[in-house]
């Protein structure tokens, strides 16, 4: 196994690592923002008052993507479980 390969090994699980927890992210955050913005129009400074809209959109992101998220890792540990022998040689 030469230095090469550890490289893109590592860059391809970075890469997969953001892909797969993008959507969550990005729901969570817009959720936060909209939350944010309507906390300092009404000053309604409730600091628990977000954490139930962000918890029920990662439920709605998990439901809809989860099924994705799921096959695109176990996909991708499958490759790394088959390439072992040829990282081993």
């Amino acid at each position: 196994m030469n230095p090469q390969t550890v490289l893109t090994t590592g860059q391809e699980a970075l890469t997969l690592l953001l892909m797969v927890s993008m959507p969550l992210l990005a729901v969570v955050m817009v959720i936060g923002l909209l939350v944010s913005i309507f906390q300092a129009i009404t000053q309604i400074n409730e600091s628990t008052l977000s954490f139930v809209p962000k918890l029920i959109g990662a439920i709605v992101v998990f439901a809809v993507a989860g099924p994705w998220m799921l096959t695109t890792l176990v996909d991708y540990l499958r490759r790394m479980i088959e390439a072992i022998p040829t990282y081993v040689t």
